[in-house]
């Protein structure tokens, strides 16, 4: 097959992937003078997992598809002050409450939670204990769940002095599962359903590092960490396509349907090898810089492919995950409630959103039909997802219908789209073998929310954050100006205390353990 070179010359920077971490590494670079060059694979989509989809027509209304992430949370500090420079400020649609609906068998109970923890009058991390204070969220315990309230106030208490990222804790082979399993039942499908929808996997497949981090995040040692805003519109399109065409406005090119398949070492640049996904022509680019911000699975086979990239220890990858969204049409709404929430128990999927109370043009077509739509997404396990469309659908239907029966019998259509095994199932690598922003090769850097950072950010605004400091890193080697890094709001007072404590007690049981004969 013949090979032809993309560039007749050499490109100052190439950014291999098109995700929200390369689009925020890309556009940092423009906006210093360096647009770069944006491989992306898929042939249609940037944006990764905020990207949009195809669409689908009900009785000639258009829905526009997406991947299934609807949140911006308010710890985004970095992404929405990138936004907010460019004037990307679409309506978010403010978070108002989650429902935990528990099914056990034939019974099914649920209880709203959202607000027990935003609006708790206990400081974090106490602040959990607000839920119960709430009728129904009792009604959902057993006595088994009181009697293991002292252990699942311990558990807490190990997540809120330990700092997987600060401290350099990988917790080598640990799972959320070891944590978790002298929980009581109830409690414990609570909290394993909080984290499946985060982690978007198994208590035994979690890595204990990535829970840790990812509770602290979010939740653990603040209140407000839990409030966040639906993006409007069509989802995460609404926030990718202005951002592309800032880019593209500052001379970027952003090359679709183009899969890096190796990169190779000349005497003073890079030559990344590439193939179409469309026409299957090969072909290479020339770069004196290559950002790496692609997932870990991709970002993984491209350097298997690449003999230059060789390692002297085997490197630590993430795993990805697949996950499944159904979306679910029907010609009624449901009992008014809470515009999300998650599922957990007997049911085999693990959210859901009420699409025609966060997204405009479903709320449009709500009001002219008076219909409602839902989305809910399946998380695993593995041999779950390996099931056809059919099944899948029809267990998520029983699982919809179970939860709000007033709507049996008014279904209208439904659709699924599947997720490639590319969302991020967070661990941590030791430093030796877990990627970071600046990698073994030179002039090579890495950005993604699975790459190794001390910024305890998560998801979309670990994404976005990586990109910047991938951008400075490029912008270092030029003695050019760097973009400032907003710090996160710090821990709650009593949290805080709690953190200083226990991180006391381990130096000084470390520091017993070294002097002892």
């Amino acid at each position: 097959m013949p090979v032809r070179q993309n560039l007749d010359n050499l490109a100052e920077v190439i950014v291999v992937g098109a995700g929200l971490a390369g689009l925020s590494t890309a556009i940092h670079l423009a906006e210093r003078g360096i647009p770069p060059l944006v491989l992306e694979a898929h042939p249609e989509f940037a944006g990764g997992r905020v990207s949009g989809g195809v669409e689908v027509e009900i009785d000639g209304w258009r829905f526009r598809g997406e991947h299934g992430v609807h949140g911006i949370w308010s710890p985004y500090r970095n992404l929405q002050a990138l936004l907010a420079r460019h004037k990307i400020r679409p309506m978010f649609v403010p978070a108002l409450e989650e429902t935990w609906i528990y099914k056990r068998g034939s019974k099914v109970k649920r209880a709203r939670v959202g607000t027990a923890i935003r609006f708790s009058p206990l400081p974090a991390p106490l602040h959990y204990l607000n839920l119960f204070m709430r009728p129904r969220f009792l009604g959902m315990l057993g006595i088994r769940d009181w009697l293991s309230l002292p252990l699942v106030w311990w558990s807490l208490l190990w997540g809120v002095g330990i700092d997987p990222f600060a401290e350099d804790q990988p917790l080598k082979d640990l799972r959320l599962s070891y944590l978790v399993k002298r929980w009581s039942p109830a409690v414990r499908a609570f909290f394993v359903g909080l984290a499946r929808n985060g982690m978007a996997a198994e208590p035994e497949e979690i890595p204990l590092s990535g829970f840790i981090a990812f509770l602290r995040f979010y939740t653990l040692l603040r209140r407000d960490s839990w409030a966040y805003s639906y993006m409007p519109a069509d989802g995460g399109s609404s926030l990718v396509e202005p951002l592309i065409q800032k880019l593209e406005s500052m001379g970027s090119e952003i090359q679709m349907g183009t899969r890096v398949l190796k990169i190779t070492k000349r005497e003073d640049s890079w030559r990344i090898d590439w193939q179409s996904e469309e026409t299957a022509i090969m072909g290479y680019s020339l770069t004196k810089q290559i950002v790496l911000a692609t997932d870990a699975p991709n970002t993984s086979k491209i350097v298997a492919n690449s003999p230059d990239m060789a390692t002297k220890e085997e490197l630590f990858w993430p795993r990805g995950m697949a996950t499944a969204v159904v979306r679910i049409w029907f010609d009624k709404s449901p009992t008014p409630g809470a515009e999300g929430g998650i599922f957990s128990g007997d049911f085999v999927i693990h959210n859901f959103f009420w699409l025609h109370i966060i997204q405009d043009q479903y709320r449009r077509w709500h009001r002219a039909t008076r219909g409602s739509a839902i989305e809910v997404h399946i998380y695993g396990p593995p041999e779950l997802l390996e099931q056809s469309d059919a099944v899948l659908l029809t267990r998520a239907i029983s699982d919809v219908q179970s939860a709000f029966p007033e709507l049996r019998g008014h279904r209208i259509h439904q659709i699924i789209e599947r997720n490639d095994a590319t969302q991020t199932l967070f661990g941590l690598g030791s430093k030796e073998r877990h990627l970071s922003i600046n990698t073994p090769w030179t002039d090579i850097f890495c950005c993604g929310d699975w790459v190794r950072h001390p910024t305890p950010a998560f998801f979309l605004e670990r994404a976005c954050v990586t990109g910047l400091f991938a951008a400075n890193a490029v912008l270092e080697s030029r003695g050019l100006e760097q973009w400032p890094h907003l710090e996160y709001p710090k821990p709650e007072t009593f949290a805080a205390f709690i953190e200083r404590l226990m991180r006391r007690g381990r130096r000084s049981r470390r520091k017993k353990r070294r002097e002892a004969p």
